[in-house]
């Protein structure tokens, strides 16, 4: 089995590539990138040593499609990964759509001449942050929790989101890119029949990331504390209990390799990916543990809030469960 990675080369990418081919079972990768994030090269040549052919070049771009070798399934790594993309001052707003929408279309057209299956990764932030922000929710140890005592929206679980939780806006514009590109992925799948698998997924977090604010809070924490950078507490009375799930993308890569061997064309096609409640924290847990290994370091308080802040997102996976565990 032959797979194309986009975006290879960031830390996604790159660790789904690794684990699939550690999984020693006839896989050959190769994968693009445009190599402009940070850290890019550095990956690149990791993936080399271990046997990735890895191709420069722009997803945005049809004609860097024309070379492409045929594959059975693409991995499509590659994205703005900010909620704040194209309002952040970072990045326009057009960027954000040519990287979430517009390389989307030449991804689906190569899956379409190629007869290449699609295994696309989306992003808990599909869901609506409205409702998101107005869950049911206590204070316990420093953390936001479920109040179970209260009726809980659809689409709510004590394990946490499901794929029935509304994608109702606004979900930010970078959540509106990623929940049109899933629709666009499956009507391209259905319409010329090639094998498309949705992935929701959260906060990806772990060995291999640099610690830059748009690869999650998780790592961007740990880094700005042990290197002693101003942190902030923002929004929700400036505590740090607003919470998150994590996982590392070669959980991930099961997942996807177990999509591949999945020969159903029915059912289910959008699943969520996350860590759990079982790997989940509040900014003040994590700061806690911080602490404990690098010396103690406080943020400062910032209760204003932001557009987009959500106070508790936890992935539930009963799903991956039931239909491919």
């Amino acid at each position: 089995m032959k797979i194309l990675i986009t975006g290879i080369c960031g830390f996604v990418g790159s660790a789904v590539a690794t684990s699939l081919l550690d999984a020693g079972e006839g896989i050959t990768i190769c994968g693009i990138d445009n190599l402009m994030r940070p850290g890019s090269e550095v990956n690149r040549g990791r993936l080399k040593e271990i046997g990735v052919q890895v191709i420069h070049g722009d997803i945005r771009c049809a004609s860097d499609f024309e070379n492409l070798p045929k594959v059975d399934w693409v991995v499509d790594a590659a994205a703005n990964p900010s909620v704040l993309a194209g309002v952040n001052g970072r990045g326009s707003t057009r960027q954000l759509f040519e990287h979430n929408l517009a390389s989307l279309v030449n991804i689906v057209e190569y899956c379409k001449t190629r007869s290449a299956g699609l295994l696309v990764l989306s992003s808990s932030r599909v869901y609506s942050v409205e409702l998101l922000a107005s869950l049911p929710l206590a204070v316990h140890q420093s953390t936001f929790v479920l109040d179970t005592t209260r009726a809980l929206p659809v689409g709510v679980s004590p394990s946490g989101i499901t794929i029935e939780f509304s994608t109702r806006p606004p979900i930010s514009l970078y959540g509106s890119t990623k929940l049109a590109a899933e629709i666009i992925a499956l009507e391209y799948g259905a319409t010329f029949d090639f094998p498309v698998w949705i992935n929701r997924c959260g906060v990806m977090a772990g060995p291999g990331q640099f610690g830059t604010p748009d690869q999650g809070i998780f790592a961007y924490w740990v880094n700005a504390h042990l290197r002693r950078r101003p942190m902030r507490f923002i929004g929700f009375n400036g505590l740090g209990f607003q919470v998150r799930d994590a996982f590392h993308p070669r959980d991930l890569a099961a997942l996807l390799l177990i999509q591949t061997r999945t020969a159903r064309k029915g059912g289910c096609r959008i699943y969520n990916a996350g860590g759990g409640p079982q790997n989940s924290m509040s900014l003040a847990q994590l700061t806690a543990w911080c602490d404990d290994r690098f010396g103690k370091h406080p943020p400062q308080s910032d209760a204003r809030i932001r557009p987009f802040d959500i106070p508790w997102m936890i992935m539930d996976n009963g799903l991956v469960r039931q239909d491919l565990a």
